[in-house]
């Protein structure tokens, strides 16, 4: 008798092989934008609302 090997896939439904694909395509463009001048303009503009949202609560 052999046993199924129970995959955690966040309950996405997607199988973990697809989201490894996936992230092997994405991850190196994501890390590209955020190390240009852009991605940083954009990050410490999304820090700075994040700020200041955390300062009206």
């Amino acid at each position: 008798m052999s046993r199924k090997k129970k995959v955690n896939d966040y309950g996405t439904g997607i199988p973990l092989h697809e989201v490894e694909a996936l992230a092997r395509v994405l991850l190196p463009e994501i890390q590209a934008f955020f190390e240009s001048e852009e991605g940083q303009r954009e990050f410490a503009e999304w820090k700075a609302q994040k700020q200041a949202q955390e300062n009206t609560q």
